[in-house]
């Protein structure tokens, strides 16, 4: 775990909402000249803080598509079973985020695919069709009330 001052976590927020917003605007906001904001950004990089810049994209300009979460309990709980879940869960495009969960279910999956008919294409001939995939619940979602990508720092 990596200590962070209030300038690191107030940088880190600014760039969670804009990572696109300059290193002279940072400035600015902060009240630094751009070296040290430069050189902390380098840091957070190097130490992992930053894993990638990546585009969000707005699902509703683009495609029509629908959001499933997956409830998921494997038939055994012994750490090669969860191993092997967890890695072909990673080559599934439609998994946009998996969580390993304590309690009834075993994974949480947020699935996205164009429709109905697709979905049941991917639980029937690829989520349940991998190993010790014991029972698989779906839940549907009718409307994205908030999403985001911005971390609380505390």
């Amino acid at each position: 775990m990596v200590k962070l001052d209030a300038t690191d976590k107030r940088l880190l927020e600014l760039l969670q909402k804009d990572s696109d917003i300059n290193i002279k605007e940072l400035g600015t906001r902060l009240n630094l000249t751009k070296t040290p904001i430069y050189e902390r950004i380098k840091r957070y990089v190097r130490e992992g803080i930053i894993k990638k810049y990546v585009a969000i994209l707005d699902s509703s300009k683009i495609e029509k598509s629908m959001v499933v979460f997956c409830s998921v309990s494997l038939e055994s709980q012994k750490l090669e079973g969860i191993e092997t879940f967890k890695k072909a869960i990673g080559d599934i495009p439609e998994v946009i985020e998996c969580y390993l969960m304590g309690g009834a279910n075993d994974f949480l999956l947020k699935v996205i695919v164009k429709d109905l008919q697709a979905y049941h294409q991917f639980s029937s001939g690829k989520l349940a069709a991998l190993p010790n995939v014991s029972q698989i619940r779906s839940t549907f979602v009718l409307e994205e009330v908030k999403r985001s990508t911005v971390i609380p720092l505390f």
